[in-house]
């Protein structure tokens, strides 16, 4: 088998896919407290389109290798860390790093992946699927009977969204583009198409008393149109601004305007919440409480994997040595599920 190399992607800097770069290395060795995991499969997600424009508003100077999380088996554990880990498949939420063959990372950072769930399958599940799970049930706190709308049903996100709340006995209506219309029905979901229909009169017109919460992803005016769509006491999560992705400009304005808004509407005394949702609240703060939550609310995830009730939507499997293709495909809107990188 020879010995392995280490194989990363580099964005250099604002760059087309095709400037993303591979480096070549050493396996990193991992220090107290670490495990190096072989990488099995690593996504391209929203913030990796926002982060070669420069938009992402906390990347990390360039040059940096970027990847939001990853699935792979550990290979090797530093000292003070449970041998019984090497050998076993886990998942990781990273922010950056993920793009590359081997990884290290804190022990505590990694969760399982139960048996049978594939490594692409549970990809697919990692940043979408906790962001799904803690946006449902910690900020939403659906409950069965319930009516939500999900903007971009059909999405990354949107899809595990959906599917979760299903599952949970929560009617769903969804915004997406003509041709998932079909898939979402087949899933219960009521589907609306953005491009053609007026969505604030078609959700009234289906739930007159306004929806219990609202997953936007859009940002600009979707936002405000979201919340007035809220019944008394619903819930609006905000969690990003694609519409400004191709925006020049500051990249923290636009989330700058929407927590404005946020925080506006949180004061008014009409019973409704908005939130501005972050993967990464509170991991600054309560290291130890943000790595319990992420550990339980991902481990619920692969169990609603395992169980069949969450499907995992592969779009595409290519090496890290396709990066630009990869990253082109994700972004051409054409793709329904997650587009997943391989050593």
């Amino acid at each position: 088998m020879g010995t392995a190399e280490l194989v990363e992607v580099v964005l250099p800097g604002k760059v087309e896919p095709e400037g993303l770069e591979l480096r070549y290395g050493a396996v990193p060795a991992p220090a107290a407290g670490q495990v190096v995991v072989a990488m099995e499969a690593t996504g391209v997600s929203f913030a990796e389109q926002q982060m070669r424009r420069g938009r992402y508003y906390d990347q990390p100077p360039f040059p940096f290798v970027p990847g939001y999380d990853l699935v792979g088996t550990v290979l090797t554990a530093g000292e003070g860390v449970d041998p019984g880990l090497v050998g076993r498949r886990v998942a990781a939420l990273t922010k950056t790093g993920g793009w590359a063959s081997h990884v290290a990372l804190d022990a505590a950072d990694v969760v399982p992946v139960p048996d049978g769930v594939g490594a692409a399958e549970a990809e697919t599940a990692v940043v979408n699927g906790i962001t799904a799970w803690q946006m449902l049930h910690r900020k939403a706190r659906v409950r069965a009977g319930q009516t939500i709308l999900v903007h971009g049903a059909n999405g990354g996100v949107g899809t595990l969204l959906v599917q979760l709340a299903r599952t949970a006995g929560v009617r769903v209506i969804g915004t997406a583009s003509a041709r998932h219309h079909d898939a979402l029905r087949r899933q219960g979901v009521t589907p609306i198409d953005y491009r053609t229909e007026d969505i604030p009169a078609r959700v009234r017109e289906l739930v007159p008393g306004g929806v219990d919460a609202v997953f936007d992803h859009v940002g600009g005016r979707s936002v405000t149109d979201s919340w007035r769509l809220l019944a008394p006491g619903g819930t609006l999560v905000s969690y990003g601004s694609a519409a400004t992705r191709d925006d020049s400009g500051s990249k923290q304005w636009p989330v700058m305007k929407i927590l404005g808004r946020v925080w506006l509407w949180n004061s008014l005394p009409n019973g409704r919440r908005a939130y501005f949702f972050n993967v990464w609240a509170g991991s600054a703060f309560g290291k130890d409480r943000f790595r319990a939550r992420l550990r339980a609310d991902l481990t619920q995830v692969f169990a609603a994997l395992q169980r069949g009730e969450v499907t995992a939507q592969v779009a595409a499997q290519l090496p890290l040595a396709r990066v630009a293709d990869a990253l082109r495909l994700a972004e051409s809107g054409t793709v329904a599920g997650k587009v997943v990188l391989t050593p």
